[in-house]
């Protein structure tokens, strides 16, 4: 696939990444680019999105369906038809001269020019959130997971963040006599952005439900599936641990991006950008979402802020104009469902509040905001 800047008289706009905030992006740029005068082109490794935030609850049980709703086509992103999924691995970019444009490259040998380049291609996953890249193996991925808890005594969550702590919630509420422990790397769970009282809050739940938890402890690998039991680098033993699930951390898919110069990542291995969104250095691109290095944690409440900011800069980089929209952070904010009627909320303001199960069950944990994500990219309930 080789489609040069003058294809079709056009110039290309070229988004990598098609998740929450690539998702945004397109969409965004497909009800403002003038399609006389450019091709919006949307690159992801999938012919679906995944929503996330479903992804605990989809791999725990088949309850709710979210098989079919979490997996979102893109038959509807581009607002009247003005856009295109090219469904491929980009492995590489080639900049020509910075501000004037490049390529990317594909794993499938093609290449495209663009004229503008967004880099929205979010993080790695480990465990049951790496979700393969065709609708029959993500089915078989869904069945395997489930079919593993459902056969398991005692399952380990190795890491105490968000994504342990809803795993934990979902098995809780489909297993009520499972053991399930959470072994954390920290001494409290989550990580130091959120005050102890909301940490310490979040472990008191998880205790009333019958969750435990191991601290300040680490583990080297995580044993083969089949293993039993488990010990930690100091040496401490759970031996009945029959299932052992890295809920962990994601780590940045970025590699592919230090290809446009050693500048373009921090030591995190995040894209450096400017509060435009414009990727430091590299005029005409632009990076959005969890790869960037903005100073917040990474989560998909604010990617509708990033995706409008960014798409008005890159209609300004485009029609040569100043770039005036400039991101200035967000208040820290999370909801983290244990299971679909416990939970508990945070928001960075005034004294810090914490909010309970009501909040969370209200808001996020009934249905995991995936009707409000489909809503945002033109889809109907009806719609795959």
């Amino acid at each position: 696939m080789h489609w040069k800047e003058n294809w079709n008289g056009k110039q290309n706009v070229i988004v990598v990444g098609g998740g929450h905030a690539g998702a945004l992006v397109a969409r965004n740029l497909s009800g403002t680019l003038d399609p006389q005068k450019y091709n919006l082109i949307l690159v992801n490794e999938r012919p679906f999105a995944v929503h996330l935030l479903a992804g605990a609850r989809m791999t725990v049980s088949e309850e709710g369906d979210y098989e079919r709703f979490a997996l979102m086509s893109y038959d509807k992103l581009f607002i009247n038809g003005n856009g295109r999924l090219v469904v491929d691995r980009v492995t590489g970019i080639d900049e020509k001269v910075p501000g004037e444009g490049g390529e990317i490259i594909l794993e499938s040998g093609g290449r495209i020019q663009y004229a503008a380049l967004i880099l929205a291609c979010g993080f790695l996953w480990s465990g049951p959130l790496d979700f393969p890249y065709t609708r029959e193996d993500m089915h078989a991925h869904l069945l395997h997971w489930r079919k593993r808890y459902e056969q398991a005594d005692h399952v380990v969550l190795i890491g105490g963040g968000a994504v342990g702590i809803e795993t934990a919630g979902e098995l809780r509420d489909i297993y009520p006599n499972k053991k399930i422990t959470i072994v954390q790397a920290d001494d409290m769970l989550l990580n130091a952005t959120y005050p102890e009282k909301y940490r310490k809050d979040m472990e008191r739940r998880c205790k009333a439900r019958r969750i435990d938890m191991v601290f300040s402890e680490l583990t080297d690998y995580i044993p083969d599936h089949g293993t039993v039991g488990l010990i930690t680098r100091s040496g401490m033993s759970i031996p009945t641990a029959d299932m052992i699930v890295p809920t962990f951390g994601p780590r940045p898919n970025t590699a592919w991006i230090a290809s446009l110069g050693p500048d373009a990542l921090d030591e995190r291995r995040l894209v450096k950008v400017k509060p435009t969104f414009e990727v430091v250095g590299h005029p005409g691109v632009f990076a959005v979402g969890d790869v960037t290095d903005w100073n917040e944690q990474k989560q998909g409440m604010k990617y509708p802020v990033h995706a409008e900011i960014c798409s008005a800069n890159v209609f300004s980089f485009l029609e040569g104009q100043p770039q005036t929209r400039k991101y200035k952070g967000s208040t820290e904010i999370i909801l983290i469902p244990l299971g679909r009627n416990k939970g508990a909320a945070y928001f960075d303001v005034l004294w810090g509040i914490v909010l309970g199960n009501w909040f969370v069950r209200w808001i996020k944990s009934k249905d995991l905001l995936v009707h409000s994500t489909r809503k945002d990219r033109g889809l109907s309930p009806a719609d795959r």
